[in-house]
């Protein structure tokens, strides 16, 4: 019978993959057969997850690499997979904000465009030219705030929107070249940043904000790092070959229900 989402003799990157659903996703995609280079700005972070997929018979590597840094970034995929081929990119990384236009300064506008969009960019620059020969799969990480509107995310909510923007385009452009690309909208997910993001902004109510967030979803919690992996792992796999210019939202009903 047939073995779905075999990702044997595949290599795929993923930015991001030391911890969180960049870490999960990195799992999966070992935990299938594909040789999975973690890019990562935090040397620790990528060593563990690399040594938690070799220990469960995994093939996996670390690779040094900060996004927003274009030079960096190019090196980094030499070092990783040379000029190619390569079969899988996930572009994960990426970083917060929490603020309206009123308080959001040019600095932190340029933080957050630097890493988030700039470094999509960078990625997709450097993966595209990899994968012109035998086509691959591209999987951004966009987010609700691509579709919706919410709260206190202006910054957030820009990067996000051109991740889903950029997504459509390379998947125009690229149609060619047998390159899929494709993105998923997650919601709120339970990862080490929210349970630090309400430690910090609310000591002494961790529980309680924990409940409340989790609630803003209509399925009643965060997901988890883990269903968003396997979001991935069937769009980087052969089973979603008839999927490109696509942004998944996964999100406990948010999108749709939250009325």
């Amino acid at each position: 019978m047939k073995e779905y989402f075999d990702l044997r003799g595949k290599k795929a990157i993923v930015t991001g993959g030391g911890s969180g659903i960049g870490r999960s996703i990195a799992v999966a995609l070992a935990a299938r057969g594909a040789e999975v280079f973690v890019l990562e700005i935090n040397k620790e972070l990528a060593t563990s997850v690399v040594e938690e997929i070799q220990a469960a018979g995994g093939t996996a590597h670390s690779v040094a690499c900060d996004v927003s840094v274009e030079a960096n970034v190019e090196e980094a995929f030499t070092q990783a997979v040379g000029v190619g081929p390569l079969d899988i990119l996930i572009n994960n990384a990426g970083i917060a904000h929490v603020g309206t236009v009123e308080t959001t300064s040019g600095d932190d506008l340029d933080r957050i465009y630097q890493v988030n969009v700039k470094g999509v960019y960078h990625c997709l620059k450097a993966g595209v030219s990899r994968m012109k020969e035998k086509g691959g799969s591209i999987v951004n990480l966009a987010s609700i705030v691509s579709l919706v509107g919410i709260p206190d995310r202006f910054a957030y909510s820009m990067s996000k929107g051109a991740v889903y923007t950029m997504t459509l385009s390379v998947a125009k452009d690229y149609l060619p070249y047998n390159i899929r690309c494709n993105s998923i909208a997650p919601a709120r997910v339970h990862t080490p940043f929210v349970d630090g993001f309400i430690a910090k902004n609310y000591p002494g109510r961790e529980k309680e904000m924990f409940e409340k967030l989790s609630k803003t979803q209509p399925i009643g919690r965060m997901g988890t790092p883990d269903e968003m992996a396997a979001l991935v792992l069937y769009l980087c796999s052969d089973e979603a070959s008839f999927v490109t210019g696509t942004c998944f939202p996964i999100d406990g009903g948010f999108i749709t229900l939250n009325n």
